[in-house]
């Protein structure tokens, strides 16, 4: 078993979390002041704060054990817990699930009952207990211990049952709880779930577990379109006005609408490779100089030349970044070849939340500037 540093000296919550702060009579309410009640709140905060301080200054390779077990586990990690740490432990779960680290949750008093089967011989177990004597946890733990790899005990210290059963024993040290009376588990669920969040992304870290992977195991959400790439959100060309760059200006703009209004056409020529893009800022200025007369030349002419494009597949982070970095509202999205797929559009952005109107906006100018680059002359 490692060997685990001295505990620190049990922490105190400040001002109202002191027991002695309400009288002993169950059912008494208790008159508090505005601000009395937000010093309740702070002085809460501030007990788990302090307990999750003091176990940073002493986590051990005890923790770092525990993470390389998990990231070279061949099989499940299994978590249990009972009470309030069975639901920190059912928390870490989805970090680990979501991390690279297949996990599930077994309820202890489950495992004795049949669930136990669903252990197997290259799982590894990490059990939750701040006294490490929680009967249920303990019992499960005498039999999983020979029917998985290992067991991980994340509790106080080494002096109980709990530890003595565990091949690791990760401690988290004894910390006063941030309810009044130090009943109701706060102070120690807050310490159990940091050291389960870091035991799971150094895992996760070891693993070489990036953004990539990430997105594989969280499609969904704000989180999950965040790093989904330009491809899963683009205009497709059936969406966007695209023109043969040789046409007049007025023939270009006036083509096959597609039922979302854009903001900009596609220029491609002959081989039907990206050569431009024309803008309705492009033909605001057309009109504000009174160059009317260009309608009528070809609209390679007055298009933007080279304009600023981004790859298939890239992510969408990055396309945001261009489209906020440079104050343009359309990007157009090409194969390698250089041939258009698609557009990002800012408004499709816009409406999904993915960035907002003063993320794009420019700080200088009324209208954005025509996409990208210089205008043919």
């Amino acid at each position: 078993m490692l060997a685990v540093s001295p505990q620190p000296q049990p922490s105190r919550g400040a001002g109202l979390t002191a027991p002695d702060t309400f009288p002993p009579s169950q059912g008494c309410s208790v008159s508090l002041s505005q601000v009395e009640q937000v010093r309740f709140v702070r002085d809460t905060m501030m007990s788990e704060s302090r307990a999750i301080s003091e176990a940073v200054a002493f986590a051990s390779s005890a923790c770092t054990e525990a993470a390389q077990r998990v990231a070279e586990c061949a099989g499940s990690v299994v978590l249990t817990g009972v009470g309030k740490a069975g639901w920190i432990a059912q928390k870490v779960v989805a970090t680990m699930a979501s991390t690279g680290s297949p996990s599930h949750f077994l309820h202890p008093s489950e495992a004795v009952h049949g669930d136990l089967g669903r252990v197997q011989a290259a799982d590894w177990v990490i059990a939750f207990s701040n006294s490490g004597r929680s009967e249920e946890v303990v019992r499960a733990c005498e039999y999983l211990k020979s029917q998985a790899a290992g067991v991980i005990a994340i509790t106080a210290d080494e002096a109980n049952p709990l530890a003595e059963l565990a091949d690791i024993v990760v401690p988290m040290g004894r910390h006063r709880e941030a309810c009044p009376h130090n009943l109701a588990p706060t102070t120690t669920t807050a310490v159990m779930l940091a050291i389960g969040d870091s035991i799971a992304l150094l895992a996760s870290r070891l693993r070489g577990f990036g953004p990539a992977d990430f997105a594989k195991y969280h499609p969904g959400g704000a989180l999950g379109r965040k790093l989904c790439c330009v491809d899963d959100v683009m205009r497709g060309l059936h969406e966007c006005r695209v023109s043969p760059d040789h046409l007049p200006v007025r023939d270009a703009i006036a083509g096959k609408t597609p039922e979302r209004r854009s903001g900009a056409v596609l220029l491609v020529d002959a081989d039907q490779h990206l050569t431009g893009i024309f803008t309705d800022s492009d033909l605001v200025k057309l009109l504000q100089r009174r160059q009317e007369n260009s309608l009528d030349r070809a609209i390679n002419e007055v298009m933007i030349r080279t304009p600023v494009v981004i790859r298939s597949g890239r992510p969408l982070a990055e396309a945001v970044a261009i489209l906020s970095e440079r104050h343009i509202s359309e990007l157009p999205v090409v194969c390698q070849d250089g041939r258009p797929l698609g557009m990002i559009d800012i408004t499709d952005l816009i409406a999904a939340g993915d960035v907002t109107t003063t993320e794009v906006a420019s700080p200088i100018l009324p209208l954005h500037p025509t996409n990208h680059e210089t205008p043919a002359t």
